[in-house]
C-alpha cells in the first residue's frame, strides 16, 4: 500500500536526503565519457595482450603493448576527469568538491 500523505506530485521529487550520489547513472547517460572509458577498456586489454606477448617472448609486441597500455590509460583517464570538471563547472562547484559527480 502506498503512503497517504504522499501525492501525486511527489512521484517526480528527487530525495536529496537519502541521495548519495547526485548524478546517479550520468556515466550512461552523458555520452561525453564514453571515449574516456573506451580508451581505458582498450589499455586494460592492451596491457593483457603486452603480459601474454611477454610471457611468449615476443619482444617487438612487448614494446608496442608498453608504450600503448599507459598512453591510453592516461588518456582515459585524462577525458573522463575533463568532463567532470566540465559537469561540476556548469554546476558552479570544483572538481575536488563532495557530493558525487
Amino acid at each position: 500500500m502506498a503512503d497517504e500523505n504522499t501525492s501525486k506530485s511527489d512521484a517526480g521529487a528527487i530525495d536529496d536526503d537519502r541521495t548519495t550520489r547526485g548524478h546517479a547513472g550520468e556515466a550512461i547517460v552523458d555520452t561525453r565519457n564514453w571515449p574516456g572509458y573506451i580508451c581505458i577498456g582498450v589499455a586494460l586489454v592492451s596491457l593483457g595482450l603486452t603480459l601474454t606477448a611477454a610471457g611468449y617472448g615476443f619482444t617487438g609486441w612487448v614494446w608496442i603493448g608498453a608504450v600503448a597500455a599507459p598512453v591510453l590509460l592516461a588518456a582515459g583517464i585524462t577525458l573522463v576527469l575533463l568532463e567532470r570538471k566540465r559537469v561540476k563547472a556548469q554546476e558552479g562547484k570544483s572538481l575536488t568538491d563532495p557530493a558525487g559527480h
